[in-house]
């Protein structure tokens, strides 16, 4: 049996419904105060209503914090293979004890329940914000590019490569790993969080856009990479899946034209990045949530390239385009509006 965590994200979901569709037989977990149903919406968006709801019915789910122990000891029977999905995404500062605890500890107990049980092997999740820059920066992050901990590193950054130090004990435990690194995750279902969020700010019209590159990649890449990785015979190895680096600028464009919106045309310049870390560093004394952080000033306008060349030719892996991406992601999201 297959267990997945985080089956209520946007890797997750997509992960769920291949397998389903798979019929292979599946385990999920998720919180107690989960929204299943979003999962299910995005069955919906692949399957007619009645195909989701038979394949949806197809996983046994579990409700299991994955910092709760007595509960994963029940989830871990009889399974033999692991997608470990859940995690949380934050830049808060105030989230670092809760980033530590979700993403490191969470990701401990998983390992040590793949090495109890004897789990045949373990593909994990995790992000380009793990990885090493380079020494010269025009060039481009690869799987080897050492991890810098004296470097400005976000609290997420550190916490997902914590989580892979536990990921790779495993790995020395006699567990099969394989540690993904997606860049930023395009696709459909979660538009108030995460890079659906971009979908929502351009329809409400967003006016700003800044030079910022990083690594994209599509949801069905993602999944579709870590089907392949976990069926073939290589482990213990880390794979960055990165379709294209592209500037938000960029992104911003693409997803104003795929839902039919006015494209952001004013610069972002850093005095304005400053003014606004200022004035929330001085709410935040009163109780207001800090969402900008000092090294955003800087980071808003880095480039920051992702090679792609290993999965590649490993495993003879196709990217998909980013402008068919977020064609196809926004006609799900245009659809969505038309339902409200």
């Amino acid at each position: 049996m297959i267990l997945v965590t985080g089956g209520t994200g946007l890797v997750g979901a997509h992960l769920l419904l291949k397998l389903a569709e798979e019929k292979q037989h599946i385990r999920a977990t998720h919180r107690a105060t989960s929204d299943l149903h979003k999962t299910l919406e995005v069955f919906s968006y692949y399957h007619s209503k009645e195909e989701a709801e038979r394949y949806f019915k197809k996983i046994e789910w579990v409700v299991a914090e994955i910092t709760n122990i007595p509960q994963l000891n029940d989830v871990f029977k009889n399974i033999t293979q692991v997608y470990h999905c859940a995690a949380l995404v934050s830049f808060n500062p105030k989230d670092e004890k809760a980033l530590r605890k979700i993403n490191i500890e969470g990701t401990a107990n998983i390992v040590n329940q793949c090495i109890a049980n004897k789990v045949d092997k373990l593909c994990y999740v995790s992000s380009i914000a793990s990885l090493g820059k380079p020494v010269i920066s025009s060039e481009p992050t690869t799987e080897i590019t050492n991890w810098n901990p004296e470097a400005n590193n976000s609290d997420y950054a550190i916490s997902k490569y914590g989580a892979e130090i536990e990921v790779w004990r495993a790995s020395q435990e006699g567990v099969k790993v394989i540690i993904v690194n997606p860049g930023v995750i395009l696709g459909p279902g979660f538009w108030k969080k995460g890079s659906g969020q971009i979908f929502t700010r351009i329809q409400n019209g967003l006016n700003y856009h800044f030079p910022k590159v990083t690594g994209f990649v599509g949801v069905k890449d993602v999944v579709d990479a870590m089907l392949k990785l976990m069926a073939s015979e290589i482990y213990n190895e880390r794979f960055i899946l990165v379709a294209e680096n592209l500037s938000f600028q960029k992104i911003f464009n693409l997803t104003a034209e795929s839902i039919n919106k006015l494209k952001p045309t004013k610069p972002l310049k850093k005095w304005m990045i400053a003014l606004g870390w200022f004035f929330q560093k001085i709410a935040s004394i009163f109780g207001v949530k800090q969402s900008i952080t000092k090294s955003d000033i800087s980071g808003i306008f880095q480039k920051s390239t992702y090679d792609n060349k290993k999965i590649k030719k490993d495993i003879i892996f196709k990217f998909t385009p980013i402008e068919k991406v977020i064609e196809e992601t926004g006609s799900y999201f245009l659809k969505d509006q038309k339902v409200k």
